[in-house]
């Protein structure tokens, strides 16, 4: 007698995927989120190729992650797959200090955020 199976949260056309502790800000994060949403995942993954930004190398990997997860655990085609939300968390912040002068300090911040991408299975519109 074990425990029963958990409902998913999502659709039974959607699989999802998290990046977590990636050290950039949620602010320069979204920036990429944004730029991948509501596309073909297709034309995501090139855009995240070959975008000049460096977290882009880390949410391709986490776009992929997510395509992995919806052709082998969900059966879905990954042909017609669609970035449906992109959506950026904060995380934990370092706190670092450097020495300024008259005995003080100032205050240097490190963020860590967090990516979730959701892709979902539409039909083609011929």
């Amino acid at each position: 007698m074990g425990q029963k199976k958990n409902p998913r949260r999502m659709g039974d056309n959607a699989a999802m995927a998290k990046g977590r502790m990636l050290r950039t800000s949620p602010q320069k994060l979204n920036l990429v989120a944004q730029a991948i949403r509501g596309m073909p995942v297709e034309k995501a993954l090139a855009e995240l190729t070959f975008s000049r930004k460096r977290i882009a190398q880390h949410v391709k990997k986490v776009l992929e992650s997510a395509v992995a997860n919806a052709e082998n655990n969900h059966d879905l085609d990954i042909d017609s797959l669609v970035v449906e939300r992109a959506f950026v968390g904060k995380n934990i912040v370092m706190k670092r200090w450097r020495a300024r002068a008259r005995g003080r300090t100032g205050k240097i911040l490190k963020p860590f955020s967090e990516i979730t991408i959701v892709v979902k299975e539409v039909e083609e519109a011929a």
